[in-house]
């Protein structure tokens, strides 16, 4: 099947701003590979004409970065997608206090106030400048709670599907206004039809709607999660309701924490692009999102990439793929494939899963997800770290190896230390609890500086500097509470302190299965509050 476009996104607005350089470096590969766009997903990273907050101390792209970016993608026959946020998902900017006024709650627009307008014709005005393309992806996803905060005090309750449409329609004719052709997230109008949902297969829409949105419209039917191929045929139907042009976007699994989910991702492609090819859907394109502080590396999905690229084309042999990776990347495809081993270290089938995530901050004395850990389940991170060390001098991805052997290094101790802790506490062996201390919490401190050297390594060589800092804190933090709780296990063993309270309680089961999926830094951490809303 031909395709009008297929494409790539890379998240770059959730800390990791990609450098030029390898933004260069994915541009090469997508022309290989037989893409012909790339999407730079940017809420607020990227400069804007008379708006110096927007971005401030967040690494965006320069105008000057901008034009050179489409220039080379220009030169790599790529076509450079401009991909912005009109209405939410503009969380880094409503901090500042440029902002806060025409923000209706959470990070979400203020629809109907000039100032929101002005400062998309502001976007619009910096876009046509700087990108040669005149398609647009506007965003306007994920804006559960539009109309319910200043929006509701101003103007009272409004049907929200009308507050929707009458600001998209204001962004289109900015858009058009501009010479662009808008495409936009397709979920608001399947979550505000069926109670918050979107994945609904069912849904009918009013044809009033459907006869309200602009026609040359393009949506975005997105859809990382589903292994069935009637999920899929079910969802394009519902779509087609709407007399647009639909376009698909699936997922690549980077999202997930640190390690990539290379196997998921590809079960996901092989129920979806038939599918997607059998209703003659023209454009697609492929994600790979940032979710909570950008911690995977975009390198990582190059597996699931190539595997999109061969199914586009017809290629299902898993031998022929596996063959081209290696004559494309110089490395077996079974051995990049390694870098999914943090989240499938029992041989699962590919699911919802990312236990290096959780259990890497879970707590030592406080952690929730203690509760998964069994005596029949331990993944065996030790047999990962020994697969993932003899390839970490390959010239080009060694240092992915290398960062992924470490943190196998450090989840080898770190997944059971908690249950271990509590169980070796509440036995009152003071030599166990000293020789815990001792040996499995100073060795997991200098597992984790080595993986720490390795990650920062791994994020200066691919992305800016800015949002680093954040891992730093994550990590840094983590360092601390592992030094503190160390300390406090030698204060009783020598009869320093007389009790842990902490210890003393038990851990409740909310957690019962021992696979499933949670990407959370700040409910991860800690049960205690890190941040709320001041009175």
């Amino acid at each position: 099947m031909a395709y009008k476009h297929l494409g790539l996104m890379i998240d770059c607005s959730r800390n990791a701003v990609l450098k030029l350089e390898t933004v260069k470096k994915y541009i090469d590969i997508l022309e290989r590979l037989g893409f012909n766009t790339l999407m730079l997903y940017t809420e607020d990273t990227f400069e804007v004409n008379n708006q110096p907050y927007f971005g401030y101390l967040r690494g965006k792209y320069s105008k000057e970065e901008l034009k050179e970016i489409d220039s080379y993608a220009k030169k790599h026959n790529i076509e450079l997608i401009p991909c912005i946020q009109t209405l939410a998902h503009l969380n880094a900017i409503v901090r500042w206090k440029e902002y806060k006024d025409y923000t209706d709650i959470n990070d979400i627009l203020l629809a109907g106030d000039e100032r929101t307008y002005k400062l998309i014709e502001d976007i619009f005005e910096t876009l046509e400048e700087c990108f040669t393309s005149r398609t647009v992806n506007i965003g306007m996803d994920e804006a559960h709670m539009v109309g319910l905060g200043k929006y509701l005090k101003k103007n009272g309750y409004k049907n929200r599907f009308d507050i929707l449409l009458n600001h998209l329609n204001r962004v289109y004719e900015i858009a058009r206004n501009h010479g662009f052709k808008a495409l936009m997230w397709s979920d608001m109008f399947f979550r505000l039809a069926n109670k918050g949902n979107y994945c609904s297969e069912n849904v009918k829409f009013d044809k009033r709607i459907t006869r309200l949105v602009p026609k040359d419209l393009g949506l975005i039917y997105w859809d990382y999660y589903g292994v069935e191929k009637k999920h899929y045929e079910n969802m394009i139907k519902a779509h087609k309701q709407f007399d647009n042009d639909i376009w698909f976007a699936g997922g690549l699994w980077c999202w997930n924490g640190f390690a990539p989910r290379n196997r998921f991702a590809i079960e996901t492609l092989k129920a979806s692009i038939p599918i997607i090819e059998n209703n003659n859907i023209e454009n697609v394109f492929f994600t790979l999102w940032g979710d909570d502080g950008k911690e995977c590396s975009n390198f990582a999905v190059l597996p699931s990439l190539y595997y999109a690229s061969c199914l586009v084309r017809g290629i299902t042999d898993v031998r022929i793929i596996k063959e081209g990776f290696l004559k494309e990347f110089q490395i077996e495809f079974d051995e990049f494939m390694l870098l999914d081993l943090p989240n499938t270290t029992d041989n699962k089938p590919a699911s919802n899963f990312n236990p290096e995530k959780y259990m890497f901050y879970n707590d030592c004395f406080c952690g929730i997800f203690d509760c998964t850990v069994s005596d029949d389940f331990v993944p065996k991170y030790d047999i990962c770290a020994e697969k993932l060390d003899k390839l970490c001098d390959n010239k080009d991805f060694g240092y992915l190896f290398k960062n992924y052997k470490f943190l196998c290094d450090f989840l080898q101790i770190k997944y059971t230390i908690g249950k271990r802790t509590r169980q070796i506490y509440r036995s009152k062996d003071l030599n166990a609890i000293k020789q815990l201390a001792e040996k499995d919490y100073s060795k997991m401190l200098e597992y984790l500086e080595a993986f720490y050297k390795t990650f920062k390594d791994l994020w200066f060589y691919e992305n800016k500097p800015y949002g680093f800092d954040v891992q730093e804190i994550r990590i840094g933090g983590l360092l601390k509470r592992i030094e503190s709780c160390r300390q406090r296990l030698l204060d009783f063993a020598e009869g320093k302190i007389d009790a842990i309270d902490e210890l003393e309680e038990d851990i409740l089961p909310e957690f019962k299965d021992k696979y499933f999926y949670f990407n959370d830094w700040a409910k991860n951490v800690t049960v205690n509050v890190i941040s709320h809303e001041t009175h």
